[in-house]
Formats: C-alpha cells, sequence, structure tokens
C-alpha cells in the first residue's frame, strides 16, 4: 500500500534530522532518507535535495569503507615490516656473531713461533685504545690480523670499515672520507664519510704508504682532533674510531725519504705488528694449503681432496712471492682442474712447476712400451727418447689431453700454457710426425 506523501514542513523536518545525524556522526536511518528519495514522497524540488543527500551519503561511506581498509592494509604492511626488521636484526646478529668466531685466534692458521707470537700481540693490542700499525708483505695477510684485533677488541658491535688508500683518487679524498653537505654541487646529497662511518668501530687503512702528502695532513688533523669537517659545511662532526694501518713499504726509510709525513708515523705506529712472508712459515704453508683447498671444494661441490708428498715438499720449496693470497688462488685452481681425488704436480701451475720439471713426471709412461708401438727398455739399457725434451713433452701434452677427453681448454690449464701456446705445440708436433 503507498504511502501519501508527507507534507512539505513534514518532509523537511525529516531530512534536516536525518543529515544532521549523519553530520554527527549519530546513529541514523539511512532506508527512511531513501525512502525520501522515491518519488511521490514529497514535493519534487525537496526529492532531489534527499537524492542529493543521499549521493552524499554513499560518497562518504564509499570513502569510510576505503579509509578503513587503508588502515587494514596499512597495519598488515606494519606488521611484515616490523617481521623483516626482527628478521634482519636477528640475521644481523647471527652475522656478526659468525665473523666474531671467524676471527677468533682459535680459527687463525699459524702454529710457527712468529705467528704465535704475532696473535698474542694482536689479543693485547685488542684490549687497548691504541692506533696499530701492521707492516708485511703484499699477501701476508695483514687484514686478517686487522679485522682479528676489531673482533677481539670492546669494538666488535662497531663497524669495520677498510679503506684501500690507492683507490681514493686526490681529487675526491676529502668527500669519500670526511663526507659532504648537500647541494655543495649540482645533483650532489649529503652522505657521511668513511671516517664518520667507522665511527665506534675501526678504520683499516689499507696501502697507507700510497696516500698523498697533502692527504695525510688531512687525515692526521683528523686524528688529533678527532672530528671531521664536510666538504661544505663549518660546523665538525666529532668521531670515535680506533685505527689501523697496513703497509708492505718500509715506512722509517719513507720517512726518511720525505714520501711519509714522520707526524703521522709516530700518530699511528702506536703499537707495530710485523707479519712474515709465507716462505717463513714452515709448515704453515701446508697447513693453510689444505684449509683452502678443502673450503673451494666444498665451494664447488665436490669430494675433499688431498695433497700428495710430492706436491707438499714442492710447497715447502715453493717462494711464493704472492704469499697467502697466491697460495690460497693455487688451491682454488687445484680444486678446479684436479681430475683425480689427489692432488698431483701435474695439477700444479706452470709457477710452482715449470714446463721442464713436468716432463720428468712421465717416468712410469717412459718406462712402459709406448702409445707408438715402441718396444719397453730391456733390463740395464737405457731408452734413448728417455732424456729427449721434446718427447717427453710429446706424451705429456698426450697424456694430459686424454685425461682431460680433448679438451684443449682443461689441457692448456693443466699444462700452464694458454690454449695458442697448445694449439702451436700440437700443429708442430704433427709436422714433426
Amino acid at each position: 500500500m503507498t504511502q501519501p506523501p508527507l507534507s512539505e514542513q513534514a518532509f523537511l523536518e525529516n531530512l534536516i534530522n536525518l543529515c544532521d545525524d549523519l553530520a554527527w556522526g549519530r546513529p541514523a536511518s539511512e532506508d527512511k532518507l531513501f525512502a525520501l528519495t522515491r518519488e511521490g514522497s514529497g514535493p519534487e524540488d525537496y526529492v532531489r535535495l534527499a537524492e542529493a543527500f543521499g549521493m552524499m551519503l554513499v560518497k562518504v561511506e564509499s570513502r569510510e569503507y576505503h579509509r578503513t581498509q587503508l588502515i587494514e592494509d596499512l597495519k598488515a604492511r606494519n606488521m611484515e615490516l616490523q617481521e623483516a626488521h626482527r628478521l634482519l636484526s636477528e640475521r644481523n646478529t647471527n652475522l656478526m656473531r659468525t665473523l666474531q668466531e671467524n676471527y677468533q685466534t682459535k680459527k687463525i692458521i699459524g702454529q710457527c713461533e712468529a705467528m704465535r707470537n704475532i696473535v698474542q700481540l694482536a689479543l693485547t693490542i685488542a684490549h687497548r685504545p691504541i692506533n696499530t700499525l701492521i707492516l708485511g708483505p703484499t699477501g701476508a695477510g695483514k687484514e686478517v690480523i686487522a679485522k682479528m684485533i676489531h673482533f677481539n677488541s670492546p669494538r666488535c658491535e662497531g663497524p669495520f670499515v677498510a679503506v684501500n688508500c690507492t683507490a681514493i683518487p686526490d681529487s675526491l679524498f676529502e668527500s669519500e672520507m670526511f663526507g659532504i653537505e648537500k647541494g655543495i654541487a649540482t645533483g650532489v646529497n649529503a652522505r657521511k664519510g668513511l671516517i664518520e662511518e667507522a665511527s665506534g668501530g675501526t678504520l683499516f687503512l689499507d696501502e697507507l704508504a700510497d696516500m698523498t702528502l697533502p692527504n695525510q695532513a688531512k687525515l692526521l688533523r683528523v686524528l688529533e682532533e678527532r672530528e671531521v669537517l664536510h666538504v661544505g659545511s663549518s660546523r665538525p662532526v666529532g668521531v670515535d674510531i680506533k685505527i689501523i694501518a697496513a703497509t708492505n713499504v718500509d715506512l722509517e726509510e719513507a720517512v726518511r725519504n720525505g714520501k711519509f709525513r714522520e707526524d703521522l708515523y709516530y700518530r699511528i705506529n702506536v703499537a707495530e705488528i710485523r707479519i712474515p712472508p709465507l716462505r717463513e712459515r714452515g709448515d704453515d704453508i701446508l697447513l693453510l694449503a689444505q684449509l683452502f683447498l678443502e673450503r673451494h671444494c666444498a665451494y664447488m661441490g665436490r669430494p675433499r681432496l688431498s695433497l700428495s708428498p710430492a706436491v707438499c715438499r714442492q710447497l715447502l720449496r715453493y717462494g711464493w712471492p704472492g704469499n697467502v693470497r697466491e697460495l690460497n688462488n693455487e688451491m682454488e685452481r687445484a680444486a678446479s682442474l684436479t681430475l683425480g681425488d689427489r692432488v698431483e704436480l701435474s695439477d700444479l701451475s706452470s709457477r710452482l712447476v715449470p714446463d721442464e720439471v713436468r716432463c720428468h713426471l712421465l717416468d712410469r709412461e717412459s718406462d712402459a712400451p709406448s702409445s707408438e708401438g715402441m718396444p719397453a727398455t730391456a733390463p740395464g739399457e737405457t731408452d734413448p727418447l728417455r732424456y729427449n725434451l721434446q718427447e717427453r713433452e710429446r706424451r705429456l701434452i698426450r697424456e694430459v689431453l686424454d685425461r682431460t677427453d680433448g679438451n684443449k681448454s682443461k689441457a692448456a690449464e693443466l699444462l700452464g700454457i694458454t690454449r695458442e701456446g697448445l694449439r702451436k705445440k700440437l700443429l708442430r708436433m704433427n709436422e714433426a710426425e
């Protein structure tokens, strides 16, 4: 049954009351509002006014719905961020714990007296707030000792910032080391320098002797004042750092020659650690070699390899001009290219086993019948080809090609020569035949 239309006054009173309730957030009946929009419920102009308020109500409700949905989405996103922050903090803690464990004294490979003394001195330095200079040849492990000092010190929770002094151009030294203010040049944003990044921890200055004299003076001021001045700023920023510097240069001689500031030398060299070259560390060479070999085998997913007695003797005999870094590279190569379950002399690079020495690795083959049908040497006789260098090279190349199933790239790697060098040798062999 159709209700009679409301009077003008009653229609307006109902509409005003409903809109007032909606405006003030009081409970209101949307059904009553929409009832006023039906045709014939009141004067035509008032019905259109009610329709307008109804549309407004729909928009408001839609906006409220979207706002509620947005708030729910933000809450869910916030929970995800909190969980990600928790996982990141947990991983950071685990990473820090792993680093601290890796640089404990028991993880430092070194049984010789010199290395035992270095480890003891490093532990003493770690608990003192003093700057340290580490001297030693390239690749001897200076950064390893620096990290051991840091991760065994009260600053172990702080950052360890390593700076290669050779890699920073003079034009960027101040901005990289001290920081820069925003707007100092077009497109430049404000950022901290490496020294400020290391505040609360340790700043490791590698290749210190390569720093120019003007930059040495700037660094000296930072060490004396314990503050840095950003490029483009007039307000200094305080820093709390421990300096560990390393070089393979004789700094005392560099000071005498005017290539290094004497005041900076004495500022940094409060304590001094001298790392011996690898060739002077005796059986530490074999301990390190086996450690590196196992590490690279694990990384490559291959079974553990051992070192043959002949390889051990050669490792101890070699001079190791590249020190620990060269030994690590050699073991990586052996882990990659060794075909058997034991590293033999033929698996080492040509730096350790020259080509002429490789020729003598075929004693077994030269004592047996040759692959070309030559008869074996009778007892008491001398094989006329046994000491022929070209013939031994020919047999060695064929043996390596057999071991690599004809792969010339792998064969060249095992022989310690380039693929092009192997190609030329094969051409000469064919021409000789």
